[in-house]
């Protein structure tokens, strides 16, 4: 099966900037939708952003469009969420996810990814 691992959390303050990474390895990565969520406790998890397998789509949460991009690059298995004029309320544990024949309302609900990473941690301080 696909294994997935973010990398590239940590702590920044209020309006800088962060770039998550998330490897995949197992299966091929092509043909795979790739999506962010994020999740604080007590919270369910939250779509953030979503990528089709050829790149072609993208789809973005209203609280994170016009500040994050999501891309992929399916040579090195992995997808990418650059994260600009970051807030507070972005903190957040962020997981990487992988669906297979994803439509565009799928893409935005985490029951339709079958592949999870663990997660990296963002923190952003005021």
């Amino acid at each position: 099966q696909v294994q997935l691992v973010e990398s590239g959390g940590g702590l920044v303050q209020a309006g800088g900037s962060l770039r998550l990474s998330c490897a995949a390895s197992g299966r091929t990565f092509s043909g795979f939708g790739m999506g962010w969520f994020r999740q604080v406790p007590g919270k369910e998890r939250e779509f953030v952003t979503a990528i089709s397998w050829s790149g072609g789509s993208t789809y973005y949460a209203d609280a994170v469009r016009g500040r994050f991009t999501i891309s992929r690059d399916n040579a090195k298995n992995t997808v990418y969420l650059q994260m600009n004029s970051l807030k507070p309320e972005d903190t957040a544990v962020y997981l990487c996810a992988a669906g297979l024949l994803l439509t565009p309302t799928q893409f935005l609900r985490a029951p339709f990814y079958a592949y999870w990473g663990q997660g990296t941690q963002v923190t952003v301080s005021s």
